[in-house]
């Protein structure tokens, strides 16, 4: 470990811009993965002033994950970071432990490993463009990581899909997908301010999902610091999207009225605070608000319990796919 495996123990690891990273010819491409807590992840401004302090290759543990590959470890002002280069087919194993576990059927892992693989790739090129030193984070700031206990199904699923992305125009799409969209999908404009030609609201089924309803209650208090609206009176929903997600929050405070949208809703509360913006009802307890919902995720792109359940149905891989992101090829990618 060239004497870094005592501050690599346990270490709250993010990495910065650092420069360009040649886009070399691979049989393989590798992904290149920023290692990040799961729930406390830290990425420091651009400007933050950093230097390498070793390299090493061989593993690392983060929150209690353990993560291995050639490993860069930098100093900042502000901690420790961390980057790990593997390759593309081991990091996509370890996406889809992550995100969906190895018991589910094999055609929904297989869907999920192309997805996955597809979103990578994505991500790659646009860091390449970008001049930047990662590809991705190692949590759900873009896609959830954890390389071990890769079960027999999860290798059997990357292995049979082995190359395989999704294209459009020539180039890998971008693969949005999240847990649970009960009913139909979300248009990627109304969450991420764009369209895409192979990215549309479709419907979806997915009781099977733990998120198919929920409640949560939140403290007005908590939500006054996470949105910055001291005197909080009262929270109505102002407008939906076609979907039946919140467009638009209207916060009542003491001096007047502020609109948010939804997403910077859901964001600014956390991801887990508020499972999705699919709100049923909202209602107070007190100085509680009592929030009714459905789903978990942005609902753009493929719904992965639904994806489940057409495999359960009979669906292949490549069905659930076509359902997702209609217009998008399967090819097997050529790094370039």
């Amino acid at each position: 470990m060239n004497g870094l495996k005592s501050c690599m123990l346990s270490i709250c690891a993010v990495v910065l811009i650092l420069g360009g990273l040649p886009f070399n010819s691979f049989a393989q491409p590798t992904i290149r993965v920023l290692l990040v807590d799961t729930k406390n992840a830290r990425i420091p401004q651009k400007d933050e002033k950093v230097e390498q302090i070793g390299t090493a290759k061989g593993e690392v543990i983060l929150s209690g994950v353990k993560y291995y590959g050639d490993l860069q470890v930098w100093k900042g002002e502000k901690g420790i970071y961390v980057i790990s280069e593997i390759a593309l087919e081991d990091y996509v194993k370890g996406v889809v432990a992550a995100e969906v576990g190895g018991s589910w059927e094999i055609e929904a892992l297989k869907a999920q490993a192309v997805a996955s693989r597809t979103y990578a790739l994505y991500q790659r090129l646009i860091a390449v463009t970008s001049n930047m030193r990662y590809h991705l984070t190692s949590n759900v700031m873009h896609q959830a990581y954890k390389p071990g206990n890769i079960s027999p199904n999860i290798v059997k699923a990357v292995e049979e899909t082995k190359g395989q992305v999704l294209m459009y125009g020539g180039s890998p799409i971008v693969a949005f997908y999240h847990s649970t969209s009960v009913g139909m999908t979300e248009d990627p404009v109304d969450v991420f301010g764009k369209t895409f030609p192979y990215l549309k609201s479709v419907e979806t089924n997915c009781k099977l999902s733990p998120y198919y309803l929920w409640v949560k209650r939140i403290p007005a208090a908590g939500i006054e610091k996470a949105l910055d609206v001291p005197g909080l009176k009262d929270i109505v929903i102002d407008s939906y999207t076609a979907s039946n997600r919140v467009r638009v929050f209207k916060l009542i405070t003491e001096t007047g009225e502020v609109e948010v949208s939804g997403y910077d809703f859901r964001k600014n509360m956390g991801w887990d605070e508020l499972p999705s913006t699919m709100i049923t009802d909202i209602t107070k307890d007190g100085d509680i608000y009592i929030f009714d919902g459905k789903g978990y995720g942005h609902g753009v792109g493929m719904c992965q319990w639904s994806a489940l359940e057409m495999a359960k149905d009979g669906k292949s891989y490549k069905d659930i796919l076509s359902t997702f992101y209609p217009g998008a090829a399967i090819e097997v990618y050529e790094d370039r």
